[in-house]
């Protein structure tokens, strides 16, 4: 077995795990980059980027359909399953090729391909060819989709987003496990491409959203396009012919039955630990194996190990794990120098969803029952710029403080990926609705619709 010994092993060579690699490299360390495969980083490979591929021929199809508001006649609109595919592939396999180069350009020796394995708190073994002496390790090993119980032993019939783009053609019928972001983007890509498409999911809300508003519109707008159960308990399935006959219970405790050709498991990702041999490290180890750590510094309790992206679990998204990734490897190298650590105070808190209309929550969560909170709305079926383009669907919700400081939102709407950039920069640098509000906004955008709401705040404290 070939001995190797380092400043700072890192373990995976995603996202989070090529940040820390040159974040430790920077600071002056000598490092390692184990990586087990495929490689590609899951947000290039079988997240973001293939998802938004395909949400992106939905948008075409559903917009060469929906022509007849502005007059204009569209005669028959056909969707080539197996072209929509083979473009999601293609695309997808430019944005891995990418990374991969950028994998490849790394030092030879700095990369060992292989899985890791810990054993003992200053060294693991990759596969049983090497063995890597380190003083501080990384641990950036992402995540995999988790599989509901009844769905296993299905085979091909079940997909997750690891195998989902893969697939030849598009199956004339879909069920989707899950109605969180993952689960309703591609149930709407899906209908929009004429799939026919059921939604299941045992929660009340849809897309993440918890402003109960909002989250019954986003209810609203998507049961108008799919088969949306809110409340719904998946009881088992069953092979049916090349398909799969599902059995589940609705909101109003009925049995129900669902036959589809697919399903797609969209239930959520769990960070890649299990063959880690975490157990041997002394690290203090939490629910599922999950070790314990500082969610600033990202140093695990019990060993020089420190944990980032996916695999921790915490905030499972791409520029979250490349900060992560960075912070993780800086401190790493201060470890493996003796020196102290750094604790960074954490990003303003952003996820998104790319449906139609979008959905962002930013900051501060919402809660019914939050004390000194002014709330700001807005409701989009009337804004200007959202008739003009026929996006006028759902609304969004600012809250802030009683001196008028931002605090969070959520959103349901158009061009909401813009305007939840703007609200979370506001956030981050502590600033006011009255300062924020003051600030120039050109006419007609989405983007007054944002002033209306900041008006709102500052009209209410002023009047309280």
């Amino acid at each position: 077995m070939n001995e190797r010994s380092c400043d700072v092993a890192v373990i995976g060579a995603g996202t989070a795990g090529l940040a820390a690699y040159r974040a430790a490299t920077e600071a002056g360390a000598s490092a390692v980059l184990v990586e087990r495969g495929p490689g590609g980083t899951t947000c290039a490979r079988v997240g973001c980027m293939p998802s938004k591929l395909l949400i992106a021929a939905a948008k075409a199809a559903h917009a060469a359909r929906n022509t007849d508001l502005f007059g204009i006649r569209v005669a028959g609109v056909a969707v080539d399953g197996r072209a929509v595919l083979e473009r999601v592939r293609a695309e997808r396999d430019r944005f891995v090729g990418g990374v991969l180069d950028g994998v490849n350009a790394l030092p030879e020796a700095a990369r060992i391909a292989g899985s890791a394995r810990f054993a003992d708190r200053d060294s693991l073994t990759v596969d049983d060819h090497t063995r890597i002496t380190f003083r501080a390790a990384v641990i950036a090993t992402g995540s995999s989709p988790t599989v509901p119980a009844p769905l296993r032993g299905l085979g091909d019939r079940v997909l997750t987003t690891d195998t989902l783009f893969e697939i030849p053609d598009l199956p004339d019928s879909l069920a989707v496990l899950g109605a969180g972001a993952v689960g309703i983007e591609i149930a709407q890509a899906m209908s929009r491409l004429g799939i026919r498409v059921t939604v299941i999911d045992a929660g009340d809300t849809v897309a993440g959203l918890s402003e109960p508003d909002l989250a019954r519109q986003a209810a609203e707008i998507f049961r108008a396009e799919l088969a949306l159960h809110l409340g719904a308990k998946l009881d088992s399935a069953t092979p049916d012919g090349d398909g799969v006959r599902l059995a589940w219970t609705d909101r109003d405790g009925r049995a129900r039955e669902t036959r589809v050709d697919r399903v797609l498991a969209a239930t959520g990702r769990a960070p890649n630990l299990g063959w880690l041999g975490l157990d041997v490290t002394g690290l203090r180890l939490g629910e599922g194996g999950m070790p314990e750590f500082d969610r600033r510094s990202l140093v695990c309790a019990g060993a020089p190990i420190l944990i980032a992206g996916d695999a921790d679990a915490w905030r499972p998204v791409l520029h979250e794990a490349s900060r992560q990734g960075s912070i993780a490897g800086a401190n790493a190298a201060a470890l493996a120098a003796g020196r102290a650590v750094t604790s960074p105070e954490s990003w303003t808190s952003l996820t998104m969803v790319f449906t139609d209309p979008q959905v962002a929550a930013i900051g501060a969560p919402y809660a019914a029952d939050a004390p000194g909170r002014v709330t700001g709305t807005v409701d989009f079926s009337t804004q200007g710029r959202a008739r003009v383009d026929g996006a006028n669907h759902g609304g969004l919700r600012i809250w802030a403080d009683r001196e008028g400081r931002l605090l969070g939102s959520e959103m349901l709407g158009p061009a909401v990926e813009h305007l939840a950039h703007l609200l979370a920069h506001a956030i981050g640098d502590g600033k006011s609705a009255a300062a924020v509000r003051d600030q120039p906004i050109y006419h007609p955008t989405v983007e007054e619709g944002f002033s209306t709401a900041l008006s709102e705040i500052t009209q209410s404290i002023c009047q309280s």
